[in-house]
């Protein structure tokens, strides 16, 4: 598959594996990357940035095919040394960036005189633009479906992904809501270049989490994810579990809620144990609503093989839907 995606990252295919916190480590990153698609190890999973450079090498040890690495800038309680994530990052040769969160202004240029190529994750159009003015190279644009945060906007993919791709010059990635080649074929369909998928990925051979949280995504449907934090004005879609249903009834009381009260709840230590241990109802565990399509466990080269084909299939099909002659029924 061609596309400015494929051709400026060094891809087969437009598929690029989310930068998840807690699984996007060498593991996943290098199989996506050797079934044809980009592998993205996510910094702020290592704990420092000597730990980072030691995954990025790693993951070069199990790949000789592009890889990338997610940098999520985000306020803290405890500031990250988000300068010293990015020389990490910078010295161990790695050539393309995902950044999310915040706006990468501070380190742009920097990614810029060593040849990296920059894909910002947005949530709404407005980010989108900003972003292609700051000089990343392209934008991954996610709709209300996707796992994590969607912003506060609440547009599906089906009006985001033709927004952003009407408004940018650059490359849109779609991302929310794809698990299949369907989806795929739809996103392409919408005008965007490539597809960013995370949940898809947890439920892979090759994720590095527990198989429960594996088969959990597979037995859920489309409604068994949660909203939340939305009084907070932080929004995160989560898979559905006792521990969501608490956050939520805090969050819906009368009066509400400080984030501090939730905190013991949704700390990211008890979501890594969750995701390690199995125990589904453990912790906060991330999900997009498109785990009401999945229904398997592959190795990410299966998922991907199928994906593209079915993609085809789909294009295929509409195309001649389009084409026929309705005297002819």
């Amino acid at each position: 598959m061609k596309t400015r995606v494929t051709e400026g990252l060094g891809i087969a295919y437009p598929i690029i594996q989310g930068g998840m916190q807690w699984v996007g480590l060498a593991e996943l990153a290098s199989a996506v990357s050797n079934a044809g698609g980009l592998g993205i190890l996510t910094g702020l999973t290592q704990p420092t940035p000597a730990a980072l450079a030691r995954e990025i090498e790693r993951c070069r040890a199990m790949t000789s095919a592009p890889f990338g690495v997610n940098l999520t800038l985000l306020p803290t309680a405890v500031p990250r040394p988000y300068g010293e994530y990015v020389a990490a990052i910078v010295d161990s040769g790695v050539k393309i960036v995902e950044t999310a969160g915040n706006s990468p202004r501070e380190f742009i240029d920097r990614f810029h005189r060593h040849g990296i190529t920059v894909i910002h994750k947005c949530t709404s159009v407005r980010h989108a633009l900003s972003a292609e003015r700051l000089g990343v190279h392209m934008v991954s644009i996610d709709g209300l479906e996707c796992a994590g945060h969607p912003g506060e906007d609440d547009v599906g993919g089906l009006v985001l992904i033709p927004a952003a791709t009407r408004a940018v010059g650059i490359p849109v990635i779609a991302s929310g809501g794809i698990a299949d080649g369907r989806g795929m074929a739809a996103a392409l369909s919408l005008g965007a270049e490539g597809v960013n998928m995370g949940t898809r990925f947890c439920a892979t051979r090759e994720a590095p989490i527990h198989a429960n949280i594996k088969q959990a995504m597979v037995a859920r449907n489309e409604r068994d994810t949660a909203l939340l934090y939305r009084t907070l004005h932080n929004t995160a879609r989560v898979l559905r579990n006792e521990v969501s249903d608490a956050v939520r009834a805090l969050e819906y009381r009368e009066g509400g809620c400080t984030f501090e009260e939730i905190r013991p709840l949704v700390v990211g230590t008890r979501g890594m144990a969750a995701l390690q241990s199995g125990e589904v109802d453990a912790g906060v565990v991330s999900a997009g609503q498109c785990i009401g399509l999945i229904d398997d466990i592959p190795s990410c080269a299966e998922l991907l093989e199928r994906m593209v084909a079915d993609c085809r299939a789909s294009l295929q099909r509409a195309t001649r839907m389009a084409g026929a002659d309705p005297a002819q029924g």
